[in-house]
């Protein structure tokens, strides 16, 4: 017999090859019907196969929210299965659920075109209707071989011989199609139900290699319901306006070439917003006590090897070597640069905390294809930070940061959603006592920070326990920005010391942190959240100054030279056009403001003033315009309450 304890806490015995569909139908008969999946111990597994075990036991519905994953999973089945039905002789290959979606790769001598969407979700909807069984399947590795060698399979025969001596191998067939697979899944088609759509088409190559075969990729999202899907393509449709990359190009911000893959090219638009940005991280730093230094963008490998990245970080490092032999790497982070300059003299006890800033320039290798704007670069700036500080001082320091990370996404308008707790890695430097001690003296700050965390197991830095800060956007999507690590292992690889209020030589606790991540990846950020209106402070151009007629091009530009000696950056527009369209044209820039003049202005000494996005305007003294606007476009840590 098999101990069963279910979420109430109440606990049964079963049969030892009881199934979850048996243990759901001794609770109710119609919940054995509805039932989709069961978790035990926390793995989902197949409503009829044997449990083959006691344990915490959970029967899963279809519109929970653990089974959509295993609806995307079974979606991605019924998308393969479709195209073999309507394309004989594709082959398939694998097929993934991914975040909000899955995609499958086949391999096929004509090119899909997205006029075959339409054919290929009817097909997708008519097998979901047909209610087919998912029926698992369990072979001996040879006649797995031999099943998908006989269907033409080739790319799954590959799979199967590659899978460990270890691996069980298991199948699903609706019908007489058949897959390969782990699972689980649910126990027919119907439970997949239609809010599915194809989404887009790529291409790819088998495994990954640009060696191997070229596959085509079909990527589609499904949902539990149509709601649920609707709301998601809205969703896209939204991020679609927004694209960093498309309002860089239409906002002349920034553009990125072959010839510099993964390395931005910013325009002096650009270059204003990513300046504006330094120059009040700049002063939030200095005003919590941080010293900016700057490091050399090339060292010796010796730097790496002795902290450990040549080892875990060589595959992405740029390497150069020069004629007198000499290994030298671009720096991928500063970290070992920091400790360098923490080691030149003798450091107290009095020092510390010690608090250095740098806005580092970084380099690492990404492969080309997962290159995406100023999401994914090779060429990054990182709001970088180490504190070198006492054990005792790590609490403080701690809630310092976390305090000022959150004002800073606060004045940048975004909001501090999640912050995960990330403990020792699988692989790892330093011994499991200095793990114990890092991570309890992590929990202790955060505990003693009263913020919400929740606990990522595995997944720190391979140095030390790690705190990541996620934020929310103006559509919803949640982006890891800020990260604090606290580094037990580096200070005593690179011999970092100081001399302690008892004489003796002690070894420095090493804080990285980060608020931005990097310049980059939040500026894109920064672009989508605000769709490119930015607040006036942080906009590239402020105000444009519009005539109506071109008696009034001089008044114009006083106006400007007004605006500018405020402090304002300010351009005017003079050109023989309708200000109509000259303010639609600047609208399409995001320019927050337009100052519009014309004779009646010019004779009253008055602007009138538009809002982007608004079909108002305010008619104001060119006085207080100037007064409206200079308040407006200060920095939110240089205003007075």
């Amino acid at each position: 017999m098999i101990d069963l304890k279910f979420p109430d806490g109440a606990t049964r015995q079963y049969p030892d090859d009881a199934t979850g569909r048996d243990v759901a139908a001794s609770i109710s008969p119609s919940l054995a019907k509805r039932a989709a999946l069961v978790a035990l111990n926390g793995e989902q597994r197949d409503l009829d196969r044997p449990l083959g075990g006691s344990g915490d036991f959970k029967l899963i519905m279809r519109d929970d929210p653990e089974a959509l994953e295993t609806i995307r999973h079974d979606a991605a089945h019924v998308l393969a299965q479709a195209v073999q039905e309507l394309f004989p002789g594709t082959q398939v290959t694998i097929g993934p659920a991914i975040e909000d979606g899955f995609y499958y790769d086949f391999h096929r001598e004509e090119p899909f075109s997205t006029d075959d969407f339409s054919a290929i979700e009817k097909k997708m909807a008519e097998i979901v209707d047909r209610d087919e069984k998912l029926v698992r399947q369990v072979w001996d590795r040879d006649e797995a071989i031999k099943l998908f060698e006989a269907k033409g399979e080739t790319f799954k025969a590959e799979l199967i011989r590659d899978l460990p001596g270890t691996e069980t191998i298991t199948t699903y067939a609706t019908g007489d199609w058949v897959d390969l697979c782990r699972g689980p899944h649910f126990p027919s088609t119907k439970f997949v139900g239609k809010a599915f759509k194809l989404t887009k088409l790529a291409g790819a190559y088998w495994r990954g290699d640009h060696r191997n075969p070229q596959l085509q990729r079909i990527y589609a999202t499904a949902w539990a319901s149509k709601e649920d899907l609707d709301a998601y393509l809205l969703r896209v449709e939204e991020a679609e306006k927004r694209d960093h990359r498309k309002l860089g190009r239409q906002m002349e911000l920034f553009h990125m070439q072959e010839e510099g893959r993964g390395m931005v090219f910013w325009h002096p638009k650009g270059w204003i917003l990513w300046r504006e940005l330094e120059s009040y991280l700049r002063r939030r730093l200095d005003a919590a006590g941080y010293q900016e230094i700057k490091t050399p963008q090339v060292m010796d490998r010796v730097f790496w090897e002795k902290s450990g990245h040549w080892e875990k970080y060589r595959p992405n490092m740029f390497v150069c070597e020069t004629e007198e032999g000499e290994v030298l790497a671009v720096k991928p982070m500063s970290c070992p640069g920091h400790v360098q300059v923490f080691n030149v003299g003798q450091r107290s006890y009095r020092e510390l905390p010690l608090r250095f800033a740098e806005y580092g320039s970084c380099h690492r290798y990404e492969p080309s294809g997962s290159l995406h704007g100023l999401m994914r670069v090779r060429a990054f700036t990182q709001d970088d930070g180490h504190i070198f500080c006492r054990e005792d001082q790590i609490t403080d320091e701690a809630k310092a940061f976390i305090d000022l990370l959150m004002t800073v996404y606060d004045d940048l308008g975004m909001a501090l959603t999640e912050l995960n707790f990330s403990t020792r890695p699988e692989v790892r430097a330093g011994d499991d006592a200095t793990w114990d001690r890092a991570e309890a003296e992590l929990l202790k700050a955060i505990e003693a920070a009263g913020v919400n965390w929740t606990l990522n197991e595995g997944d720190g830095a391979f140095y030390g326990p790690k705190l990541d800060f996620k934020v929310k956007d103006a559509i919803g999507r949640t982006w890891q920005c800020g990260t604090f690590q606290l580094d037990m292992v580096l200070p005593e690889r690179l011999d970092a010391l100081y001399i302690g209020e008892d004489g003796q030589k002690h070894r420095p606790v090493m804080l990285h942190r980060a608020i931005l991540g990097s310049f980059e990846r939040f500026l894109g950020i920064l672009i989508e959240n605000y769709a490119g209106a930015f607040p006036l402070w942080l906009a590239p151009t402020q105000v444009v100054v519009a005539t109506i007629v071109s008696e009034a091009d001089d008044y114009a530009r006083s106006v400007q030279a007004r605006f500018k000696a405020a402090g304002l950056r300010v351009e005017t527009d003079l050109r023989n056009e309708k200000v109509g369209y000259k303010v639609r044209e600047h609208s399409v820039g995001k320019v927050p403001v337009i100052a519009v003049v014309g004779k009646n202005e010019a004779e009253a000494g008055t602007v009138a003033i538009r809002r982007l996005g608004s079909q108002a305007q305010e008619v104001v003294s060119l006085d207080e315009a100037i007064r409206i606007l200079t308040e407006e476009a200060t920095p939110p840590d240089l205003r007075t309450a």
